[in-house]
């Protein structure tokens, strides 16, 4: 690709990419570029007045993502709260990707929705970047949701409502796509914070335009923002927001990195069975950093089985954002099982490691061979009581493993007269 110190002049804005070679993302946005200009000429100016999106049923409503929060769930809050006249809220603490954007935009962080709902029980409340069940923040009743935007796939576990709802599901690479678009097609004034909080969010959710969920549409939007910011060098925007997410990996405990990004997924396979597997992912610009806590990562996968009974397997993704490649950690003999059943391959590292090249996106690249692989009749191997190796009963390592949790920190001891695991209370 072309090197150029100065790339594209619009309207008086100067890219950029001093003097070196052209990235993807940067080469996304000059491929788009036009297409992004056209997208910005229907976003009004402060000066013009400011539009409105009209449905009624958004009105006043709490804009509102999904448990385990991040970037996309935040700032398509924000946005489409300002986009629809409502509240943003927060379903749970944000990351430090999060805080970052935040601090580089200006944007305020939104309050919890159970504060919210607290104060008015009865107040509306739409749901951005999700639509199932278990990622719902119990203060939530379900008779008081009005509406969906989101850019998942509607599976089993999806939120039942007893009247219609107002439904924006678009199969784009980030919901924050959407919301930035609208603002757009309905020709509304769109703050420069929260237009820069849409950026950041897209730039995650796409890993900088990289991951095979992204869309021409996303791109376009990139455009778009780029040239409404006026970003000079969106490289080194993105380099800076990924850098401060993998830095707070290294502060964070075991617990926090399994249950941090952690989505459950109910997979159907031959007659009335059923098997619900989490599956983690960890992305960061540093993956050795992150495989070498796997021996202390790896106890804290077991323990959510033992927290969660009904969970079959646990999974978690190590994803290297920079190489486009994946490790999965494999904790257990159901997970080994699984993991070579969906995607092939050899283990590694004692069999606590499947490596995924090319792999990167849980909805598009790691839950679809799961899917495959349990209609095409996987089952959980029989476990055995001549087991040799140590890792016995469904995976569950005979070691202690120290939960962070809320609460306070317990322990999962693992005996020969409960070998299932035992939630104990720590004594200090």
């Amino acid at each position: 690709m072309a090197s150029s110190a100065s790339k594209r002049t619009r309207e008086g804005h100067l890219v950029t990419y001093n003097d070196r070679e052209e990235t993807p993302l940067e080469h996304a946005v000059e491929e788009h570029w036009d297409e992004g200009t056209s997208l910005l000429r229907r976003l009004p100016s402060e000066a013009s007045g400011v539009g409105h999106a009209f449905f009624p049923v958004l009105e006043d409503c709490i804009f509102v993502g999904h448990l385990m929060t991040d970037l996309d769930s935040i700032a398509g809050a924000i946005g489409a709260a300002h986009l629809y006249d409502g509240t943003p809220a927060r379903a749970s603490e944000v990351n430090t990707e999060t805080t970052f954007a935040l601090e580089t935009w200006g944007a305020e962080l939104p309050g919890k929705v159970e504060d919210l709902l607290r104060e008015t029980p009865e107040r509306n409340v739409c749901l951005v970047d999700f639509q199932q069940q278990s990622q719902l923040n119990p203060a939530i009743p379900m008779a008081n949701i009005v509406g969906v935007i989101d850019h998942h796939a509607l599976q089993s576990n999806t939120i039942v409502t007893e009247k219609p709802i107002f439904v924006d599901i678009r199969p784009w690479g980030c919901m924050s796509s959407i919301i930035a678009h609208s603002f757009a097609v309905q020709r509304k004034f769109l703050p420069k914070n929260i237009a820069g909080m849409l950026l950041s969010a897209i730039l995650s959710d796409t890993l900088n335009l990289k991951s095979p969920t992204t869309t021409e549409w996303d791109e376009r939007i990139v455009a778009m923002l780029v040239q409404y910011l006026q970003v000079e060098d969106v490289n080194e925007l993105a380099a800076k927001q990924f850098r401060a997410k993998s830095q707070s990996l290294n502060l964070m405990t075991p617990y926090s990195l399994v249950n941090g990004d952690m989505k459950q997924f109910k997979f159907n396979g031959g007659g009335d069975k059923t098997y619900l597997v989490a599956y983690s992912v960890i992305e960061t610009t540093d993956a050795e950093a992150s495989l070498s806590r796997a021996a202390d990562i790896l106890p804290e996968m077991r323990a959510v089985k033992v927290a969660e009974p009904s969970i079959n397997a646990v999974l978690l993704a190590v994803v290297d954002i920079v190489n486009l490649h994946s490790t999965l950690l494999i904790c257990g003999r159901v997970e080994a099982s699984l993991a070579l059943a969906a995607y092939g391959g050899e283990l590694t590292a004692d069999g606590s490691m499947l490596q995924l090249a090319g792999l990167v996106s849980r909805k598009k690249d790691f839950v679809p061979p799961l899917t495959k692989a349990v209609k095409e009749g996987w089952e959980p191997p029989q476990l055995s009581v001549e087991i040799g190796s140590a890792l016995d009963l469904n995976g569950l390592h005979r070691t202690k493993s120290m939960l962070d949790v809320p609460h306070g920190e317990v322990s999962v001891e693992y005996t020969d007269d409960v070998p299932s695991g035992l939630l104990v209370r720590r004594d200090d």
